[in-house]
């Protein structure tokens, strides 16, 4: 350019006198019904089956156990010492969940959003209260469903069956895997130079 104008002066010089195209509309859109009640069902069931979609606890065949039975777990790399002080409720207790009174689809929801929980909580143990379920026509079903269930969270590194002054065999106590968050700070906490 020879003239000492601006890119934007330049610009509007060349744009002087232009007209934007009209272009007619070449069909007719009805206008969208919106059946607001219908709408607003079909998306809260889609949110809740998405919702149930998330919760990979199965709801197959579970093996009964006996209400006095003790529960056990433990992932292969979970340390003896560390198993044992979970064993002997020597961990402190971070988080507590009671299944009484609740029916197995309840339990099965509680569950599973309760070991999310602990986990975006950065919780490392937690107890279970579930019951004995004795004397009942069929013994011991949320005990079985959580010894069933427990091993099915990649999350859950161990359980057992509590200590008396937790609830003995009508709880459990649960070992959780240590968050990344958590893992960084043992790890800066260990190797400080």
């Amino acid at each position: 350019m020879a003239n000492n104008t601006s890119d934007d002066d330049f610009f509007q010089q060349q744009m002087k006198g232009v007209k934007p195209i009209k272009v007619e509309a070449k069909v007719d859109l009805a206008q969208q019904h919106q059946d607001t009640i219908n709408a607003e069902k079909r998306r809260l069931a889609a949110t809740a089956e998405l919702a149930k979609d998330k919760n990979f606890l199965s709801g197959e065949y579970i093996e009964p156990v006996d209400p006095l039975a003790i529960i056990e777990f433990k992932r292969d790399g979970v340390q003896t010492g560390v198993y044992r002080n979970l064993r002997l409720g020597k961990y402190q207790i971070d988080a507590r969940l009671d299944l009484h009174h609740m029916t197995i689809d309840q339990a099965r929801r509680a569950v599973f959003q309760f070991i999310q929980d602990c986990m975006s909580n950065d919780i490392r143990c937690a107890l279970i209260t579930h019951g004995k379920g004795e004397g009942r026509s069929l013994p011991a079903q949320l005990k079985s469903c959580l010894n069933h269930w427990l091993p099915q969270f990649d999350q859950v590194l161990a359980f057992h069956s509590a200590q008396k002054q937790h609830g003995w065999v009508g709880a459990t106590y649960v070992l959780l895997r240590k968050s990344e968050k958590k893992k960084l700070e043992t790890w800066e906490i260990h190797n400080k130079r």
